[in-house]
């Protein structure tokens, strides 16, 4: 692979992709027209483009808005798709602004400058790169870092641009670079920041109660505190079976609407223990649950997820570390007697399952379908990443569906369960029993037995139909048969 030049960023010449760039960004925060216009430019001044990691998760909102608007429009064949999108050329400024940007965010949290190579000078620097000319995503990348001399140090921001926009199971993306491409700029740009930015590995590496209870930044002081201490959260992970559910039906009356389990205030964890021994008595001691605390089609799947082992290529580490932390905020919801939406927690606490969510988020973008999973239950639920409710639903509902598309048995089921429903997704049976019929077929043994008990009570009905008609017809013969002995009787 070549090497870009031993030299800074700041020593290479700019590239007519830079120039651009900088028009782009000094045109926009100037308040002045970009050449050929750009779509969507109150709804980008109204996200407050600040350069920071935060914008990013405004702008991932916008464009869940924009592919609502071009689905909506299009149902009323009055839409864009994606080819006349990409020559529409105030979308495809929209487009590039966007990509700009995230590699300006990203190079600020390097600390260095961007600098935009095209197809031709990723071809010239980066030859091994499987570049394909006439992709609109591929045609341009950003090096991010002073630092970066090969083709891991350059990020291709077209592409989450592209997937958050267009992506389906129908329409899948793959990455220059190998492996899935992030759902969302903040998530792409995540995944690449600097380590003493990214995940902090003291949290999400087994830890020791005192080293947990470090890492999260919970003062000496509060140990001691009466109000800390009545509220534990257990450090040793739990198996999510202990959550009482009951089977779930396919006729069964409709969960609470994702509006009514989202919060707009985020969960906060009251305490952390500091002895394991009185963890497992609490464990033993839990009373029975009095009220849903979850909505069961997720406890269900946090149960199916424990128990029916799917096996992953990538991303298994991740996952792993995600839960260690993720399982102890389940379990501590699970013990409270409350909707899990009002279940508090310490802001220093919700910084860790942050750091967490983005681990999970790193494993499902490595294609792990397990993690996945696990991420759209915490969108579905409004508690993930994404702050707006309704892009959280769509970004959800996404995963799920990657997740089916790759026959995972789990998901199959769940998304049957969200099309009935009417979760997430509009409530149709038939996409419903499309779904567990192939969740039965691949092997799901509670779909297996639902689709062989409906198969069942078909045969029972159509049986029974049948039998109602041959009666019919018998009395229709024996009216018949009277009939004609009465005028038989009547004309002899």
């Amino acid at each position: 692979m070549l090497a870009t030049p031993n030299a800074t960023l700041a020593k290479i010449p700019k590239t007519s992709l830079d120039y651009m760039a900088e028009g782009y960004w000094q045109d926009f925060i100037a308040d002045r027209p970009i050449a050929g216009g750009i779509a969507y430019e109150k709804q980008l001044h109204e996200c407050q483009l600040d350069e920071s990691l935060a914008s990013l998760q405004r702008v991932d909102t916008l464009i869940l808005q924009i592919r609502r608007d071009m689905t909506k429009a299009k149902d009323q064949s009055e839409g864009l798709d994606e080819n006349a999108l990409l020559i529409d050329e105030r979308y495809r400024n929209l487009l590039l602004f966007l990509a700009f940007y995230a590699g300006r965010v990203l190079a600020h949290q390097w600390q260095s400058e961007p600098h935009w190579y095209g197809q031709f000078e990723l071809k010239k620097h980066f030859d091994t790169l499987p570049l394909i000319a006439e992709d609109f995503y591929q045609s341009m990348a950003v090096v991010y870092s002073d630092n970066s001399n090969d083709s891991a140090g350059i990020f291709f921001a077209l592409e989450p641009i592209g997937l958050r926009l267009f992506g389906h199971i129908d329409r899948q993306f793959q990455a220059v670079q190998g492996g899935q491409v992030a759902s969302g700029l903040y998530q792409a740009v995540s995944a690449r920041l600097p380590k003493n930015n990214g995940i902090d590995e003291s949290v999400t590496a087994e830890p020791s109660v005192e080293h947990y209870s470090e890492s999260v930044d919970i003062h000496p002081r509060l140990i001691n505190n009466e109000n800390f201490q009545n509220q534990r959260l257990p450090i040793q992970a739990t198996k999510h079976r202990e959550i009482p559910v009951t089977k779930l039906a396919v006729a069964q009356q409709a969960e609470p609407s994702i509006v009514d389990v989202a919060a707009s205030v985020k969960p906060k964890i009251s305490e952390m223990p500091t002895n394991i021994s009185a963890i497992t008595t609490q464990l033993q001691t839990v009373s029975p649950l009095k009220v849903s605390i979850t909505p069961e089609i997720f406890t269900q799947l946090l149960i199916e997820l424990d128990e029916i082992k799917v096996p992953q290529a990538t991303g298994h580490d991740d996952y792993l570390q995600a839960c260690k932390i993720l399982d102890q905020f389940e379990h501590h919801i699970a013990r409270q007697n409350k909707p899990r939406d009002q279940v508090t927690f310490l802001e220093q606490h919700q910084a860790a399952r942050q750091q967490a969510l983005i681990r999970l988020q790193n494993s499902a973008e490595s294609g792990n379908t397990t993690a996945m999973l696990r991420l759209a239950m915490y969108e579905l639920l409004g508690e993930g990443q994404i702050a707006d409710a309704e892009a959280s639903k769509v970004v959800g509902t996404d995963w799920v569906k990657q997740a089916a598309n790759k026959k995972d048995i789990r998901a199959q089921r769940l998304l049957s369960k969200m099309y009935y429903q009417g979760i997430g997704v509009p409530q149709e049976v038939i996409s419903g029993q499309y779904w567990l019929e192939e969740a039965a077929k691949n092997g799901h043994t509670e779909a297996a037995d639902l689709v062989a008990k409906w198969q069942q009570a078909q045969t029972l009905i159509t049986s029974k139909k049948q039998e109602q008609h041959s009666i019919k017809r018998y009395q229709i013969l024996l009216g018949v048969v009277v009939l004609g002995a009465v005028l038989l009787i009547v004309f002899v």
